[in-house]
């Protein structure tokens, strides 16, 4: 552990992540469902994934847009969950400074890209239900290709002047980090510079970017359900009813836990720090490990899908016994 005064400035080598303050004793039985739900993150989402990628009828936009988030998922769990649970389980807090920023940067531009990915399912379903005879010749499989590269491109062009700024600070106080991850604002309160920059960056960031993309998924629905309540018949107003509820259901887990996390951080002088850091971390695990339960659930071309593989598994393991 690397330790200096206030006075002494210096670029910390190492940090340690020291898990949610006040509740060490429990850090071990904490744990078991933080792993659990990161274990059914990872095998929903890659569920999904096999199941859009293998089967060719679901090479459709919708699909394509759902596996995008379903990698996105998978990015921002793997990158915070292992390290916490080492950290639980291990007491295994030491992280390089280089690696602190790596899993900052991830951590955010997930975060950033699932926003995108949400837009354009939105945008996906506005097209469908608005003008569904045009649907396939806007939504193409180059259009969706290029989609995924401008939701990459933008998340990197974001948060990349996030690390250059971080990387400008000095630090003079101590390297052990109240955390179970890396969080912009926990690192960026060590310093001893001014950090008001990285405030008012992160606060541009929420309002411009995510603020943005909320604003417009807001009026794409707005139009759809306009659009869907001008029908004349009351089975086709549910059946395009229907064909939302899922992504409406992702929507609003993710910017509701997303506009809470913000603000908690903002003033968190009000909550117990231990109380933020636990939603901190349900946040990175709760959307993620739901996502693939709601498409499951919902979208009924992805629950024959699921209900023929473990059908099949089923089959095979009674044959072989």
């Amino acid at each position: 552990m690397m330790s200096a005064d206030n006075h002494t400035v210096f670029y910390p080598v190492t940090y340690i992540l020291t898990g949610i303050s006040g509740t060490e004793e429990s850090h071990f039985w904490m744990a078991i469902p933080f792993c659990l739900m990161y274990v059914l993150t990872l095998f929903g989402n890659s569920l999904l994934l096999f199941i859009i990628l293998t089967e060719r009828s679901l090479h459709e936009p919708m699909y394509l847009i759902m596996s995008m988030l379903a990698t996105v998922d998978l990015l921002l769990s793997t990158t915070t969950v292992p390290k916490m649970l080492a950290v639980f389980w291990f007491r295994a807090g030491e992280i390089s400074f280089a690696a602190c920023l790596t899993q900052m940067f991830f951590i955010h531009a997930s975060f950033i890209a699932e926003s995108a990915i949400l837009l354009a399912m939105a945008f996906d379903r506005y097209i469908a239900i608005c003008d569904p005879l045009r649907y396939t010749m806007i939504l193409t499989k180059s259009v969706i290709g290029k989609m995924g590269l401008a939701v990459v491109t933008r998340s990197f062009c974001i948060i990349f002047p996030h690390i250059i700024l971080m990387k400008q600070l000095k630090f003079c106080r101590t390297n052990l980090l109240p955390h179970t991850y890396c969080e912009h604002m926990v690192i960026a309160r060590l310093a001893c510079d001014d950090i008001t920059v990285n405030v008012w960056y992160g606060f541009a960031v929420a309002i411009l970017v995510i603020g943005l993309d909320a604003v417009l998924i807001a009026l794409s629905y707005g139009l759809i359900l306009r659009a869907v309540f001008r029908l004349p018949s009351k089975d086709a107003r549910l059946k395009a009813l229907r064909t939302c509820s899922s992504h409406l259901c992702v929507i609003l887990m993710f910017h509701i836990s997303s506009v809470f996390s913000y603000y908690a951080h903002r003033f968190g002088h009000i909550i117990p720090g231990y109380i933020l850091i636990l939603l901190a971390n349900l946040y990175v695990l709760i959307p993620p490990m739901l996502n693939p339960i709601v498409y499951g659930v919902t979208t009924k071309e992805i629950l024959k899908r699921v209900i023929s593989i473990f059908y099949r598994c089923v089959s095979r393991s009674s044959l072989l016994s």
